[in-house]
């Protein structure tokens, strides 16, 4: 089967070159296509239940904590549940095995709290957090005023009411926490002498407000063809609303009792959780952008920031967005030192093969292999979900040297026999003698390539965080010796056909001729004779002779010599992550 496939590729070269022509214009689109990160995603599939309920942290764990944990105990291939309680808030992160899907995952959460928050008290206001990851933290970014006019209220407000909805709407982000500043609240401080001389409870104060801010709609009027809309409005917009709301009417003295004879009404900051600082310049505003989980980090980034030119106009007079964190910074160098190390090693293993074929129609089959089956091995890592990371590119590049095995195989079984046929007095057609020459060695070749891609099937029994590390790695390195092989028996073979000639050219011109020549046509030199190889001899011989007579010897240095490298190795250092 594989000399049919080779046999062809020999026969139809120019539809082999085309087909993988099409083929890469498909690998470049999955290039621009695949979500760009500095690592891969390491976090667990988690889903985060928030509750807030405003009494002690006791109080907290005893009646919203602990029902959250146990009731969603039972949901399927959950591998731990972790509940924390704080002052008034509650969390409970539910950790599912690896490889759910996370949206799976949020809806069993959903169906299980619809019959869990029946039993948590009334006023528990629980809530799913973002769908993203715990490395979705992508963008951050504060609000400076350098105008001094604004206040820290002020801007945490903008941030809270503005600037935050104007980024949860780009394509991508899950959440804009907002974090410093202060909180801008209605805050009622009631008197217990007067509450005690009115005789009202503090139940009452708490149902006046909750009425002073109401609506109601009432019958519809029709006038003069019109439909009039009654309603009742009692929405709170000031300090003034909420004094003047009515707590109890006193039926003794005919008089209401309003808000601010028991209490006092002010604006002020609610309690704060956290502080954020700037430079060591003190308190300020700022804004943490949550990249959705399987997103694209270093395009929500970038439209992040657009997002932010188009807002700038509207900013209050003096205030400025300044970046405190961008991961853009770490993908594009991360992805950038991958590029470079790709384009140093093609050049290597070019100038490698050129140096020691020393014949460039040869060398030329290996040399454009090389980027062809790079940009083919995006395909498969595209239609698989992988995104281009470090670890991905590395896996292309570490197998950069041995996806040239096959073709470098091809061509110097084919160089050699083609010399042999030079010294013959070329008595066979050409043609045949090159497709003998790759007959030969094609199916070997073919299989060859694919039990190398075989050492890293390991890898894929890795789980957790380890998996998740290192698989990008496999499949990329994989899925580029397994293109390479196909490579190897397909347009290997028609590259060869198309960049070999027997005869050289004799046109008139000097300097064309001997550039045909050189390209396409070339000189087939023995062993003995190659300028490189001759030269090599002389070191290679004598060594190899020597090692042989003295095998013993040979041996208990090598011995010697690996023992060596045991104290070197315990006193290496261990890192689970490499270094960005």
């Amino acid at each position: 089967m594989i000399k049919s496939i080779i046999r062809f590729s020999i026969e139809n070269k120019f539809l082999v070159i085309l087909m993988t022509g099409l083929f890469m214009v498909f690998g470049m689109l999955s290039m621009q296509r695949m979500s760009l990160d500095a690592i891969p995603d390491l976090s667990d599939t988690q889903v985060i239940v928030y509750s807030k309920w405003n009494q002690s942290p006791d109080l907290v764990e005893n009646q919203v904590t602990f029902p959250l944990v146990s009731g969603l105990m039972g949901l399927p291939r959950v591998k731990s549940i972790r509940g924390s309680s704080d002052f008034g808030a509650s969390f409970v992160y539910v950790i599912f095995e690896d490889g759910v899907d996370l949206y799976w995952a949020r809806s069993r959460v959903l169906e299980a709290l619809s019959q869990i928050t029946t039993d948590l008290p009334k006023d528990v206001e629980t809530k799913l957090g973002p769908d993203a990851t715990s490395v979705g933290w992508v963008y951050q970014y504060a609000l400076i005023d350098k105008s001094g006019k604004h206040s820290l209220a002020d801007l945490r407000s903008y941030q809270d009411w503005t600037l935050k909805y104007h980024l949860q709407s780009v394509d991508g982000v899950a959440e804009v926490a907002s974090l410093g500043g202060f909180e801008k609240e209605f805050q009622i401080q009631v008197n217990p002498y007067k509450l005690q001389n009115y005789h009202l409870s503090f139940s009452d104060v708490m149902k006046a407000v909750s009425r002073s801010n109401d609506e109601s709609g009432a019958r519809v009027l029709e006038v003069s063809n019109a439909d009039l809309m009654i309603r009742s409005r009692a929405l709170i917009e000031s300090t003034q609303d909420l004094e003047n709301a009515v707590v109890e009417y006193n039926a003794r003295s005919k008089t209401p009792i309003l808000l601010k004879d028991v209490a006092s009404v002010s604006l002020g900051p609610a309690m704060r959780r956290g502080v954020g600082d700037f430079n060591g310049e003190g308190d300020a505003v700022s804004g943490i952008v949550v990249m959705r989980q399987g997103a694209n980090a270093l395009k929500v980034i970038e439209d992040v920031k657009k997002k932010l030119k188009e807002v700038k106009s509207s900013l209050p007079e003096g205030v400025e967005v300044t970046s405190v964190y961008d991961r853009s910074t770490l993908i594009e160098k991360a992805i950038s030192t991958l590029k470079k190390t790709l384009f140093k090693e093609l050049i290597i293993v070019s100038l490698v093969i050129l140096l020691f074929l020393w014949h460039f129609p040869s060398a030329v089959v290996p040399i454009v292999t090389i980027p062809i089956a790079v940009i083919l091995s995006f395909i498969p890592l595209y239609l698989t979900g992988q995104t281009t990371n470090i670890m991905s590119l590395a896996g292309i590049a570490i197998s950069i040297g041995v996806l040239v095995d096959g073709a470098i195989i091809e061509v110097e079984n084919a160089y050699r026999k083609i010399q042999l046929w030079h010294e013959g007095g070329k008595k066979e057609d050409f043609k045949k003698v090159r497709m003998d020459a790759l007959l030969e060695v094609g199916p070997s070749v073919f299989f060859s390539l694919l039990v190398i891609a075989v050492a890293f099937l390991p890898v894929f029994t890795l789980v957790d965080q380890e998996g998740r590390l290192f698989k990008p790695l496999a499949y990329s390195k994989n899925f580029a010796m397994a293109i390479a092989a196909i490579l190897a028996v397909t347009l290997d073979p028609a590259v060869r056909m198309l960049f070999s000639r027997s005869e050289p050219f004799t046109h008139s011109w000097r300097w064309l001729r001997g550039l045909g020549n050189t390209l396409l046509v070339g000189t087939y030199h023995s062993e003995h004779k190659h300028p490189i190889s001759k030269r090599i001899f002389k070191v290679y011989e004598p060594c190899v002779h020597w090692v042989l007579r003295h095998r013993k010897l040979t041996l208990g240095l090598a011995f010697a010599v690996t023992l060596t490298i045991i104290p070197a190795y315990k006193s290496l250092g261990s890192e689970f992550m490499p270094q960005l």
